[in-house]
C-alpha cells in the first residue's frame, strides 16, 4: 500500500499540471477563435454550477487544505480572486510550490490524525485517511473533472490523455 504522502501530494502536483496545461490550450484556442477569455473563464456546465474559475478554485483550496492539515499546519488562505487565465495560472504555481514544500515524513503516519472541517450547515470528524480518500480526492477530481468538462463543453478539443497529462 502507498503511504499517505505518494498517495497524494504528487497525484495532487500531476493533476494541477495537467489542468494548467489543458488551461494554456483553452486560452490560446480562444485567441484563435476570437472568443473572449471571459467567456471561458465564467462558462459553467449548468446554470446552478460555479463557472471554470470557480472550479479551479476549490480544486486548488482542497489539495493545499489537505496537505497542511495532513501535515499539522495551517492552510494558506486565498483571495479567489482569478479574473483571467494568468491569475488561474499563478494560482496553480503557488499551489503546486506550496504543495513541494512538504516532505513524505511530514504527510506519512497521518492516517490517524483528527480532522475537523467546519462548513455552514455540515462539520465533519474525520481521521486523515477517511478525509484524503472519502473527501479530498474526491472533491478534487470533481471539480478538475468539471472544469475539464466545462472547456470540452464550449468546443475546446481535449481529451483523457490531455485530463490524465499523458500527451
Amino acid at each position: 500500500m502507498s503511504s499517505m504522502y505518494q498517495t497524494s501530494l504528487p497525484m495532487f502536483i500531476h493533476m494541477l499540471g495537467s489542468i494548467s496545461k489543458i488551461l494554456h490550450k483553452a486560452e490560446s484556442w480562444g485567441a484563435e477563435k476570437n472568443i473572449a477569455p471571459e467567456v471561458l473563464l465564467n462558462a459553467r456546465l449548468a446554470p446552478d454550477m460555479y463557472p471554470l474559475t470557480k472550479q479551479i478554485q476549490i480544486a486548488t483550496d482542497v489539495v493545499k487544505g489537505c496537505a497542511a492539515r495532513l501535515a499539522g499546519v495551517e492552510p494558506p488562505s486565498y483571495a479567489d480572486n482569478e479574473a483571467s487565465f494568468a491569475e488561474l495560472q499563478a494560482r496553480l504555481e503557488k499551489t503546486i510550490a506550496f504543495l513541494k514544500a512538504f516532505t513524505p515524513e511530514q504527510i506519512d503516519g497521518s492516517e490517524n490524525r483528527s480532522i475537523e472541517l467546519n462548513f455552514p450547515n455540515l462539520q465533519l470528524k474525520l481521521n486523515g485517511q477517511e478525509y484524503l480518500v472519502g473527501f479530498v480526492m474526491p472533491n478534487f477530481y470533481f471539480h478538475l473533472s468539471t472544469a475539464y468538462g466545462i472547456l470540452r463543453h464550449q468546443g475546446l478539443a481535449v481529451g483523457k490523455m490531455d485530463f490524465l497529462g499523458r500527451t
